[in-house]
C-alpha cells in the first residue's frame, strides 16, 4: 500500500480547500430550515465553489448529479440532491469535497432540522463524539487501527450501530487515496502513522443496528432497519504534535 507524505506547500493548498469546505458548511448550516430542498442546498454549494474558485468533487463523479451529498433521516451516505423538501425535525447529513489548486478537502456534519427530539440530538451529538475520539488517535507513531478502534469503543459504549461496510480514507491531490480508514478495528494493526499523512476520518453511527442497504438509484445508502443514521468527518494532517484539522471551521481566503 503506497501512502503519500504531503510537504508543507502540498499541505498548505489542503487548507485551502478544506476552509472551502468549511465555508460551504457554515453557509448551508445557516440556511437550513423546513420547506427548503436538498437542490436549495447544493446551490448554496455551487454559489460557493464558483465565488472561492473551487470545483466540487463530486459532481459528475461516476455519474452523481450533485455538488454535495444530502442524506436525510436513515439514509446514511450519498443521498443525491433533488427535489425532497426538508421537514421539521428531520436530520441531514451534508457532505462537501471540494478541489482547490489541485488539492482536496472533505468533509460531512449532520444538522438538525428544525426542532429535533432528543434522540435524535443525542446521535448527533455522539456520533461527533466518535469523530474526535477517532482524530485524537491520528497521532505519528500510532498504528491506523488505533482510529477505527477509538471510534468503535466509543459508539458501542454508547449503544449505537456502527456501520462498518463505509469508512474513511486517504486524500490529497485525489478525493479517495490510500489507506482506507475503517470505523472499526485492531488499534495494533494498519500502516504506521507518519507526519505529512492526510486522512479523511468519518464515522457513520446508526440508533438502530449495523445493516445497511443501496438503493435502487444506486447511491443512496440507508439502514436496513430504517433507524437514523448520522455522519460526520473531518480532514486531517498528522503532525509531529496533535493532528491538524483542515476542515475545521475558519475565516477563508477567497482565490
Amino acid at each position: 500500500m503506497a501512502v503519500s507524505i504531503k510537504n508543507a506547500r502540498e499541505i498548505e493548498k489542503m487548507r485551502l480547500a478544506g476552509g472551502v469546505v468549511a465555508v460551504v458548511h457554515q453557509r448551508i448550516q445557516e440556511a437550513i430550515a423546513p420547506g427548503l430542498t436538498t437542490r436549495d442546498l447544493d446551490d448554496i454549494a455551487r454559489d460557493t465553489f464558483r465565488e472561492m474558485n473551487a470545483e466540487s468533487l463530486f459532481l459528475g463523479h461516476h455519474g452523481f448529479t450533485g455538488r454535495i451529498c444530502a442524506s436525510i433521516n436513515e439514509e446514511i451516505v450519498h443521498g443525491i440532491p433533488g427535489k425532497r423538501v426538508l421537514r421539521d425535525g428531520d436530520i441531514i447529513s451534508v457532505d462537501v469535497g471540494a478541489r482547490v489548486q489541485g488539492y482536496c478537502g472533505d468533509s460531512a456534519w449532520t444538522y438538525g432540522v428544525g426542532s429535533i427530539d432528543p434522540a435524535a440530538a443525542a446521535l448527533l451529538r455522539d456520533t461527533e463524539g466518535s469523530l474526535y475520539a477517532g482524530v485524537a488517535q491520528a497521532r505519528a507513531g500510532n498504528r491506523l487501527g488505533a482510529i477505527g478502534h477509538a471510534v468503535e469503543e466509543y459508539a458501542l459504549a454508547r449503544g449505537y450501530g456502527l456501520v462498518r461496510e463505509y469508512g474513511g480514507h486517504g486524500i490529497g491531490r485525489k478525493m479517495w487515496e490510500d489507506p482506507h480508514v475503517p470505523n472499526h478495528g485492531d488499534a495494533n494493526k494498519g500502516v504506521l502513522l507518519r507526519p505529512g499523512m492526510t486522512l479523511a476520518i468519518e464515522p457513520m453511527l446508526n440508533a438502530g443496528g449495523d445493516a445497511t442497504q443501496v438503493l435502487e438509484d444506486g447511491w443512496t445508502v440507508i439502514t436496513q432497519d430504517h433507524t437514523l443514521s448520522a455522519h460526520f468527518e473531518h480532514t486531517v494532517v498528522i503532525t509531529t504534535g496533535e493532528p491538524e484539522i483542515l476542515t475545521k471551521r475558519r475565516a477563508a481566503v477567497v482565490h
